[in-house]
């Protein structure tokens, strides 16, 4: 029997667990790697040699040695100013030493090499003669050994981009052996062959 005082429990008939489903603290982001494609860069030795032939210094850039272009387009501007400098002085003492020696009083551009207080009769005429020639001479070779020196350089560059773009294909691997094998040796003076060893290195 209850009483006033008695306190009445229910407690449910049917009870759910509720799991609760762990959930990761952060999503793995997939991401597309990009990966670089490497490509061997196989040169063309025709096509440097064209290039090369076309402006010196174009073979060594298309074969990606760009270190050599300027050693070879300074040498061949460098040359080419020292022809251009040489011609000139060559034109100006051409002209003095035929003026000297046509005796024409009108014709006096060798004076031009002389101070303006200098006189033309206070000069050895023998002597001038002799140094206009030899100053002619002097600066004709000069140029021509300039003009040489160019067509060396140009020359050079194009051999240069040839054997370069040649040895771009060529094994440098650190590979060295020998192989030794029987073989049959075919001699003219005999019927029969004969035995024998062959070898060959690689390298």
């Amino acid at each position: 029997m209850l009483t006033t005082n008695d306190r009445v429990k229910f407690v449910p008939v049917d009870t759910v667990e509720v799991v609760n489903a762990a959930l990761p603290d952060s999503i793995a982001e997939i991401t597309d790697e990009w990966v670089p494609r490497t490509i061997e860069f196989n040169p063309n030795p025709t096509k440097a040699v064209w290039l090369a032939a076309l402006f010196p210094g174009l073979g060594q850039v298309y074969n990606r040695r760009y270190w050599k272009l300027p050693l070879i387009v300074g040498g061949y501007l460098g040359l080419g100013y020292a022809t251009s400098w040489n011609n000139g002085m060559l034109t100006d003492y051409t002209k003095a030493y035929a003026d000297i020696m046509d005796n024409d009083p009108t014709t006096r551009s060798y004076m031009d090499f002389f101070p303006s207080t200098v006189k033309e009769e206070d000069l050895d005429k023998t002597w001038l003669t002799n140094i206009l020639r030899s100053r002619k001479n002097y600066f004709r070779r000069n140029r021509d050994l300039c003009i040489i020196g160019m067509v060396a350089v140009y020359l050079v560059a194009i051999v240069d981009a040839y054997v370069d773009a040649s040895l771009a294909h060529f094994d440098i691997s650190p590979d060295l052996s020998m192989e030794v094998y029987p073989s049959l040796i075919q001699d003219g003076r005999t019927r029969l062959p004969s035995m024998g060893l062959q070898w060959a290195i690689t390298f």
